[in-house]
């Protein structure tokens, strides 16, 4: 099962920021009255795996993504779980000192990110392995510093990654979450992707070139 990359989160304000009742908040307020975490991760890693099945029959290497994609994405995938699914948060999220940009800010940035980013990186064209990659690092990190969705953001940045480099007739990454190594993976990723709020994105091209590779093959685990 796919995991979290260890991103936690400090709800400040927000009516989405209610936990589960007897859950001892550790699962977020749903629609089935899961109270387990563990339970919640297999459903919500089911909900993806019916999600991805469903999209792919509709996308093609000629889709161009767009916010209302993502949010009908999102919505696919989280929809029979919580009532928020699909749409921009209202609440205001922090790691340790860092805070995401505003909630009420959301809306614009992805506007600004459909336009800017996305209408240019996609569909994502066949091409070198590094430039593909440096591609969808920048679509990658620009939507997870964006941060629109209450949770499930990097899952959903992953699987747009996974598109993309679809798309550009690459294999689905194998990002290296669990198994031997993972944690010094996680690490990279996280430090990339920081890299990437900074508009750096070869730290996290790299690190997505490397996922390809793996997938193929082409680099053993370590």
């Amino acid at each position: 099962m796919p995991q979290r990359t260890g991103i936690r989160y400090h709800e400040l304000v927000g009516p989405e920021g209610a936990t589960q009742p007897g859950s001892r908040g550790r699962v977020l307020a749903n629609l089935l009255g899961i109270k387990s975490k563990r339970a919640m991760d297999l459903a919500e890693y089911m909900a993806l795996l019916a999600a991805q099945e469903q999209v792919a029959t509709t996308l093609t290497a000629e889709t161009r993504f767009t916010a209302e994609l993502l949010r009908a994405m999102h919505r696919d995938w989280l929809g029979g779980l919580y009532a928020w699914a699909g749409r921009y948060r209202t609440i205001e999220l922090q790691k340790g000192s860092f805070a995401w940009p505003p909630a009420d800010r959301v809306a614009e940035n992805m506007t600004v990110f459909e336009r800017q980013v996305l209408s240019r990186l996609t569909p994502c064209r066949p091409g070198l392995l590094e430039q593909v990659a440096e591609s969808v690092a920048a679509v990658h990190a620009d939507l997870l510093l964006i941060h629109p969705f209450r949770d499930g953001n990097g899952r959903l940045a992953r699987w747009l990654a996974d598109l993309m480099f679809a798309q550009a007739d690459f294999p689905v990454p194998d990002y290296g979450f669990v198994g031997r190594g993972n944690a010094l993976r996680r690490e990279t990723y996280l430090r990339a992707v920081t890299q990437g709020y900074l508009q750096n994105y070869g730290l996290l091209g790299s690190f997505f070139v490397a996922a390809v590779r793996r997938r193929e093959g082409g680099e053993p685990l370590r």
